[in-house]
């Protein structure tokens, strides 16, 4: 049986094919249509999900979608009955998209797709909870979900038992964790639905000053998790501006988009984000007493702040914890399709998430064909020990290398497939990355990625972090070894890898740490600030041509951008005794 689950009309729009009770593929549609966080219908992610399982269109048995948007309208509808007459701008302007689209959600598909099966909709939290529970191998687990909002819920815990989820517990809007974190992002003067990321290192800068005003005023928050937002400081379920006049009394003008960040904004950042944490860990602890189980899987948008999972798992008695890496609603493809094949058609679990590396892969040869035709200089290599050696060299000499193998992630880290590699030991290659690769802010970090049996050397607590969602803390005698992938704070957003997740990754890790001695290196997504992450090896040569980068490593074929290397634009490290 060919299943297709579907994420769109909101953001980060997605398809997931399942056959026969296995995920062969998944893809955001923005990495195909190059529009970040993109809503659109994801015919392009589609077409790639078929071509990945070897069928077309008229093979597709299902097509489940994500959420039920007539619960959703209706939440619309009596929230601002409720709030009307101040509400009904925001009102007005959202009904052309539900009056044109989002009513007519089943119609789209089947003319988008010329279907005429089955169309299914799954609950939005129980998505969320089945691409985490099911995909993670527990046998059984509890269960967490953190968002904005789907149909009414924005948290729910519960359990995962066999090829069954019961969530037993709700938060509903407008109280909300991912709409507080998104409200203070707005404010912040950073995009809502993409910028909270942004907000979270933004934290580690400033102190939680402003942490008890909040908890006494902004947010009452019980000893179970749940939690009372003072609306009087909000205006999103009212009004298309997301703060009210209060907050902006309480804590002043908001940030301009790309104005100087003040040490208000670093204190309110840091507060806001202790709040988070301090109701995800209550919400945690109190499943634990509840179930007792030794597993907790967590999903949703907040499933995203990697430095409240870190916590989590640090200071709860759980002893694995699984957030599959598109944990957002990209991963509401991924989760209605499992939640229909369990849940609805009561399958046998068979499938486990074991990479995240469910995208399109790149043929060699049509590289080849694709350089050759551009007139490009690169060298091919035969075996990928003498393509790794060379990569290995040149980051420990200090260059900077786009990495293109194997299959694209799904969701938004880059894992080592699409991903920028650096030398974690040149102390401002965090700055020159940031300033003439990404062109993003200074005080975004990035990823240590280290073999998973090295982690507890380098970092602790020693996550098994496969998706870069949990963040750590580098270790007191080896922060001065890693600067370039230790944050402000000491801590590190780490990924482990293991050769069955990832073998070459894995390999060319390895090989620059037998060459330096620190098996560690610096993992940032091959994008640009405000674009996708790409695709494939036509968006990584533009990348790699327009943007400051060494060395382009395309399956099989190596780049030098020769110019960069002969102008020493870079620090170069020079061991006495390199491998020919």
């Amino acid at each position: 049986m060919n299943i297709l689950g579907l994420s769109f009309m909101y953001h980060d729009s997605s398809a997931t094919l399942m056959m026969d009770g296995n995920i062969v593929a998944a893809a955001a549609e923005e990495r195909f249509s190059r529009k970040k966080h993109s809503l659109d219908f994801p015919s392009q992610a589609i077409e790639a999900c078929l071509k990945i399982g070897g069928i077309e269109q008229k093979d597709i048995d299902a097509v489940v979608f994500y959420e039920k948007p007539l619960q959703k309208f209706e939440r619309i509808i009596t929230m601002n009955a409720q709030s009307f007459p101040r509400g009904f701008g925001q009102f007005a302007d959202s009904m052309p998209l539900w009056l044109k689209y989002k009513l007519f959600i089943k119609e789209m598909i089947q003319y988008n797709l010329d279907f005429k099966g089955e169309v299914f909709f799954a609950d939005h939290h129980y998505a969320h909870a089945s691409s985490s529970f099911f995909a993670s191998g527990f046998d059984e687990a509890a269960i967490l979900t953190m968002d904005g909002v789907g149909e009414w819920a924005t948290m729910t815990k519960g359990v995962g038992r066999g090829n069954k989820i019961h969530l037993t517990h709700e938060m509903r809007y407008p109280h909300s964790l991912g709409l507080w974190y998104s409200t203070f992002t707005a404010f912040l003067g950073f995009r809502v639905n993409g910028g909270e990321g942004k907000v979270m290192g933004l934290a580690s800068y400033g102190e939680p000053v402003y942490y008890d005003q909040m908890i006494a005023d902004m947010i009452t928050v019980r000893e179970d998790g749940s939690f009372l937002m003072n609306l009087d400081y909000f205006a999103f379920f009212r009004d298309t501006v997301m703060y009210s006049s209060k907050f902006v009394k309480k804590f002043g003008q908001p940030r301009v988009p790309e104005s100087e960040i003040t040490m208000r904004d670093y204190d309110i950042a840091a507060s806001m984000q202790k709040v988070v944490e301090t109701i995800a860990l209550k919400a945690a602890s109190s499943l634990y007493e509840e179930t007792g189980m030794k597993n907790l899987c967590v999903a949703g948008g907040v499933g995203l702040n990697s430095v409240a999972n870190g916590i989590i798992l640090e200071h709860l008695p759980f002893e694995k914890m699984f957030i599959q890496p598109a944990s957002g609603d990209d991963g509401g493809s991924l989760g209605s399709t499992l939640y229909y094949w369990h849940q609805v058609l009561d399958k046998p679990r068979q499938w486990t998430m074991k990479n995240g590396f469910l995208g399109p892969a790149n043929d060699p040869d049509e590289i080849e064909r694709f350089l050759k035709l551009r007139e490009m200089p690169y060298k091919r290599y035969d075996n990928f020990e003498e393509l790794r050696d060379r990569a290995a060299v040149d980051l420990a000499k200090g260059r900077i290398i786009g990495w293109i193998q194997g299959r694209m992630e799904f969701g938004p880290r880059a894992l080592g497939n699409r991903s920028i590699l650096a030398n974690p030991t040149i102390p401002d290659m965090k700055d020159i990355i940031n300033r003439r690769v990404k062109h993003r802010e200074d005080f975004r970090p990035f990823a240590p990625a280290v073999p998973a049996d090295r982690c507890a050397d380098y970092f602790e607590p020693a996550f098994e972090s496969p998706f870069m969602l949990l963040v750590s803390r580098t270790r007191p005698d080896k922060v001065g070894v890693l600067g370039a992938v230790t944050h402000v704070d000491g801590t590190a957003r780490l990924q482990t890898v293991t050769r069955e997740q990832n073998q070459k990754f894995h390999d060319l890790i390895v090989r620059f740490g037998e060459l330096t001695g620190v098996p560690v290196l610096l993992n940032t997504s091959f994008n640009i600030r405000g674009e996708p992450i790409i695709l494939d090896y036509g968006d990584g040569l533009t990348c790699f041509l327009k943007e400051d980068m060494d060395c382009l490593a395309m399956e099989n074929c190596y780049l030098v951008k020769g110019e960069a290397l002969e102008n020493g634009q870079r620090p170069v490290l020079e061991p006495k005794d390199w491998p020919e």
